[in-house]
């Protein structure tokens, strides 16, 4: 019972000293107040966009040092939304997010870097049982207080992926050539967070 109770009691030291060694407040992502989309290429002459309506996350932000920043993110893929019911069905289904055997996706940063443009965070995407580094280039819009006096700050976000690194994989050829799916889907964030109480 005592070595259980150090081993409790070592865990949550270290984890407060992680936080304090890290430096920055943590933030709970308002989903109202956030978006998270994409756009894939369609029979090779159109690009079709979607979102995702469930999901939540935290993110840690140092704002004297952007380094100690850090982001995870679980998204509910069966909240997926092209504005087509036909096509959201074929979504949801194994050809694609499989959402009965993987009912999440989610990401974790592992590093992030000031550069001339903005910024860029690297993180591993699980999706599908299959775990992938991307970036995401973002830039940080803001820090401001809210007529309830919580601070929130704002970010806008773009990343690129290969759906086929996941396995999904789902694919017709056109008559004239081409493929009906594209393989890269473009990610659109913009986030908005707001303190931990």
């Amino acid at each position: 019972m005592r070595v259980l109770r150090n081993i409790v009691l070592g865990a949550f030291t270290l984890f407060l000293a992680t936080n304090y060694a890290l430096g920055g407040d943590k933030y709970v992502i308002d989903q109202a107040h956030s978006y998270v989309g994409f756009s894939v290429r369609h029979m090779v002459i159109a690009n079709v966009k979607g979102s995702f309506a469930d999901f939540e996350g935290t993110i840690v932000y140092d704002e004297k040092n952007i380094a100690n920043s850090s982001v995870n993110v679980t998204i509910k893929t069966a909240s997926i939304n092209t504005n087509d019911e036909d096509r959201d069905k074929h979504l949801v289904s194994q050809d694609f997010f499989n959402v009965e055997k993987f009912p999440e996706m989610t990401f974790r940063s592992t590093k992030v870097e000031k550069t001339d443009d903005g910024y860029v965070m690297y993180g591993i995407v699980s999706l599908l049982g299959v775990e992938k580094e991307i970036e995401v280039q973002f830039e940080m819009l803001g820090k401001t207080t809210d007529p309830w006096g919580k601070t929130r700050i704002g970010f806008e976000g773009q990343a690129k992926l290969d759906r086929k690194d996941f396995g999904m994989v789902w694919n017709k050829t056109m008559d004239a050539g081409g493929l009906v799916v594209g393989n890269e889907v473009k990610i659109d964030l913009q986030v908005e967070a707001i303190i931990e109480s």
